[in-house]
């Protein structure tokens, strides 16, 4: 059942996707070649409780860290490790939620280390579009749930990417995943309820550079692409309010 928030619950929401906006843009600076996956995971979980805040990823489902950190061919959540060294050139997605007061944020973004190939930077710009695509169709009067994945999937299939179906974006806010489900395409046998006030979405678009098809890795957590080539993931958090939508993770 999809669980409408007041707005004074949003406000909430919203704290917590600000702080969680205000730790991507320091990763922004902070990630680097040669540190680990495992150092990026520490840096955000002791930034987050710091300030007072619950890593809302750490033990959901048995998740063992703070933030899914994919890199390349990893597409989500990928398990930090202090024996995966990040390199020049790499992509890497970092993924994660703020439980903040009992509010929670997710959001997720792809960070360029360095200089990498002009394809990939392309892949990072056309993902980052699609997701502003998704979200400017999710705030239009009378917007369904299926017009965010069919514009992710429009404007990235033009490109020749893989638009993953396995996974998809969903609801959030008062817990880490709520309905519904926001899949990044579109067809006539998915659900399609109207967005509506209320609704705190949480749209992210995973795009592969070759094949939409994934496989999960003997660790049972990290989705790789089947063919090896990289991904790129963009994810915000948006309210639906009487006065239109809000990208509560872009301040």
């Amino acid at each position: 059942m999809i669980q409408l928030k007041s707005e004074e619950q949003i406000k909430r929401i919203g704290e917590a996707c600000t702080l969680t906006a205000r730790l991507m843009e320091e990763l922004e600076t902070f990630i680097e070649a040669g540190m680990s996956t495992k150092d990026i995971d520490q840096y955000c979980h002791d930034f987050i409780i710091r300030h007072k805040g619950i890593p809302s990823f750490l033990n959901y489902g048995g998740f063992p860290a703070s933030a899914c950190v994919s890199v390349n061919e990893e597409v989500i959540h990928g398990i930090p490790s202090t024996k995966k060294i990040i390199r020049e050139g790499d992509l890497v997605s970092v993924d994660l939620g703020i439980n903040l007061n009992g509010y929670f944020s997710d959001m997720a973004r792809t960070f360029i280390v360095g200089e990498t190939k002009e394809e990939y930077r392309k892949l990072c710009e056309v993902t980052r579009k699609s997701l502003d695509l998704g979200i400017e169709a999710a705030g239009k009067n009378g917007a369904r749930i299926q017009d965010i994945g069919k514009e992710v999937s429009r404007h990235c299939s033009q490109h020749g990417y893989g638009v993953v179906r396995d996974f998809t974006g969903h609801g959030v806010g008062l817990a880490v995943h709520e309905a519904p489900e926001i899949p990044n395409y579109s067809a006539p046998f998915l659900p399609n309820p109207r967005i509506r006030e209320g609704m705190v979405l949480a749209i992210e678009p995973m795009i592969n550079l070759g094949t939409h098809k994934v496989s999960i890795l003997e660790d049972n957590w990290t989705v790789v692409t089947q063919d090896g080539l990289p991904s790129a993931h963009f994810e915000d958090t948006v309210a639906i309010t009487r006065d239109g939508l809000v990208i509560l993770t872009r301040g």
